[in-house]
């Protein structure tokens, strides 16, 4: 195999990779023997048709793809490692030449990760922020907690309210004619969550388990089946249950069954307490988001836009996992909320272009400052991470491969960076609003 790399604008690169032709021989012969089981020739047992036989009868490049597909994969990465290039994106591939007898060659064109010229890093300003707890702000994490603790009862002696759950088939109709993934069968749906399109829920409330009736909604235009943009629908649906939360008693009991403590005020207290410790640490992590985007605003950078589609590719996967464990699939909730996946993705690309920022500039940060992470940093997150996930740190350790302690490192001396700067932030009180100066006048 050889590589050839060639510098393009912004960023970008692309690899020439030149595979032998023996090599394209075997791929071939592998996509061959993949294949035969299910190739069927007249005269010949299934499985038993020569190569030559299937290759004069459909064409010699009858196995190109699958072979490509395989030489691809079998050398993309070695090219990577020795055309020494820090790629950050997905390869966008082509293939140049593909000829029984002759090399395969492919290109590969990639982002490579861009040069970053700081500026200011050290004394950023941030806004001060008050961290203090109000006695309403109590109350209302107690509700909360009410509200976690409560039980779930069935409800079968009134109509359906806003804030229960009701427990639904449901059938969807466009002109008469059920749509594809408009159906469902004791989906749980938590009324005023406005997870459903249009006024779906709204219809639902007033009805009584076991009613069987029509919804109609109508589809957003810029929907993402074109087929349903913009038209009416009919949904049947049957309540086939109701569940409502019953809420515990906000007493002494109700403070001894939530936590280590014997009386409500000395929950309340503890609760104050922690109240304090995530506003702080909320707090920091708002001014940490403000001191590194003043720090961007003032840096150079050319990010390729390979770049940022890889960032929104893995953004789209994560949302994807959250929703699986909800239940959810990806494209029911396009359906649901009305958009396409294109939307989608330019929702999440200015965030995925801050995290890139935000990634670059604290990586370079810790490059001018010689930010090392020991390997008992490292010992010190595994432990961090055992005791999250409630196992052994020597067990955890096992499990951890080369490239997740790398991973691990990485974000460590990007947390070491960010450290660094807030230890040297300057904060200024909030400007006041006029109003809020002429009401002290």
């Amino acid at each position: 195999m050889s590589v050839k790399v060639e510098n393009l604008e912004h960023n970008m690169a692309k690899l020439t990779i030149e595979v032998s032709a023996e090599e394209l021989e075997k791929a071939l012969d592998y996509s061959y023997n993949r294949q035969k089981k299910q190739i069927s020739v007249p005269g010949f047992r299934k499985g038993k048709v020569p190569r030559a036989m299937v290759e004069k009868m459909y064409g010699p490049s009858v196995f190109y793809e699958d072979a490509a597909n395989k030489l691809m994969q079998d050398n993309y990465p070695a090219a990577v490692d020795e055309s020494g290039l820090d790629i950050v994106s997905r390869p966008t591939v082509d293939v140049t030449q593909i000829e029984k007898g002759k090399p395969f060659i492919f290109t590969a064109e990639v982002a490579v990760r861009p040069e970053v010229t700081l500026g200011k890093y050290m004394g950023v300003t941030v806004t001060k922020q008050d961290t203090t707890v109000s006695d309403d702000e109590v109350a209302e994490a107690l509700e909360n907690e009410r509200n976690q603790n409560a039980r779930t009862v069935s409800v079968t002696d009134r109509a359906a309210q806003m804030g229960d759950t009701a427990v639904i088939d449901f059938e969807g109709f466009v002109d008469g004619v059920a749509f594809e993934g408009g159906k469902g069968e004791n989906h749980s749906l938590e009324l005023g969550s406005h997870s459903f399109i249009d006024t779906f829920e709204d219809q639902i409330v007033g009805k009584n388990v076991g009613d069987e009736f029509d919804v109609n909604v109508t589809f957003p235009e810029e929907y993402q089946a074109t087929d349903l943009a913009g038209k009416p629908a009919v949904f049947k649906v049957k309540v086939n249950e109701i569940k409502a939360k019953e809420l515990p008693e906000l007493n002494d009991e109700f403070a001894s069954d939530v936590s280590e403590f014997e009386t409500l005020e000395e929950y309340k207290a503890d609760l104050k307490t922690k109240l304090e410790n995530n506003k702080k640490n909320s707090v920091r992590k708002e001014q940490e988001d403000e001191a590194i985007q003043k720090i961007i605003d003032k840096s150079k950078m050319d990010i390729p836009a390979a770049m940022i589609d890889t960032q929104c590719d893995s953004m789209v996967e994560e949302f994807a996992q959250r929703l699986a464990q909800s239940g959810l699939s990806l494209e029911q909730y396009m359906q649901f909320s009305g958009q396409t996946m294109e939307q989608f993705r330019e929702q999440v690309r200015p965030e995925a272009t801050s995290r890139i920022q935000s990634s670059l500039v604290l990586e370079q940060i810790a490059k001018e400052e010689n930010i090392e992470v020991t390997e008992d940093d490292i010992n010190a997150e595994i432990e961090r991470m055992a005791t999250m996930y409630g196992m052994e740190a020597d067990k955890l350790k096992e499990y951890m491969g080369d490239a997740e302690k790398e991973s691990m490192k990485k974000e460590l001396a990007l947390s070491k960076a960010a450290d660094l700067i807030m230890e040297n932030v300057k904060e200024r009180a909030k400007p006041k609003k006029k109003t809020e100066d002429a009401a002290e006048a």
